[in-house]
């Protein structure tokens, strides 16, 4: 076993102290950067650093990023959501070096989903009843997993699926 403990730290972000949900920093006691090719290659990271080493994926509708010695997670709703996610992350990161002599490591991310391939299937209203101020902030947020195409009401089904089945290859079809 690779990583055994960490200690964890949960705060609201200092930009903005009202935000509902918290973010998560774990501390790792271990080095786990030689297992991070692996890691992005069986949960499909889409941004992979070489140096300093980091894997950045989203996984459990979160924004996560694993360092070498931490791992930061974003939009929490709270400490026994930041728990949940790291036990489970600390298994893969595990899993993935136990298994490593079976998975080819992987030094690049995947491709990203492009905000302009959104919007063309967006209707463009720019309403505003989706949160957003126009339809292309809401397309960036779908390309970053922060929405899902079911939040934009006046999406008819053909579109939305249209938005899912692009989103799809990215992992972004589930949010």
């Amino acid at each position: 076993m690779l990583l055994t403990s960490y200690t964890k730290e949960i705060f609201r972000p200092a930009c903005n102290p009202s935000f509902q949900s918290v973010h998560c920093i774990a501390r790792l006691d271990q080095d786990i950067s030689e297992a991070l090719p692996y890691l992005n290659a069986s949960l499909g990271g889409y941004e992979f650093i070489r140096d300093p080493p980091s894997v950045t994926f989203r996984a459990h509708g979160k924004l996560i990023t694993v360092h070498a010695r931490e791992i930061a997670i974003n939009a929490l709703k709270g400490e026994e959501e930041a728990d949940g996610i790291l036990q489970w992350l600390q298994r893969e990161i595990n899993n993935a070096w136990e298994n490593r002599d079976s998975i080819t490591p992987r030094f690049e991310g995947l491709p990203r989903p492009r905000p302009i391939e959104i919007l063309k299937r967006l209707p463009k209203t720019n309403c505003r009843k989706c949160g957003e101020p126009t339809c292309l902030v809401f397309a960036v947020a779908l390309c970053e997993g922060g929405k899902s195409a079911g939040e934009c009401p006046e999406l008819d089904g053909e579109s939305r699926a249209s938005i899912e089945q692009y989103l799809s290859p990215f992992g972004l079809d589930d949010y």
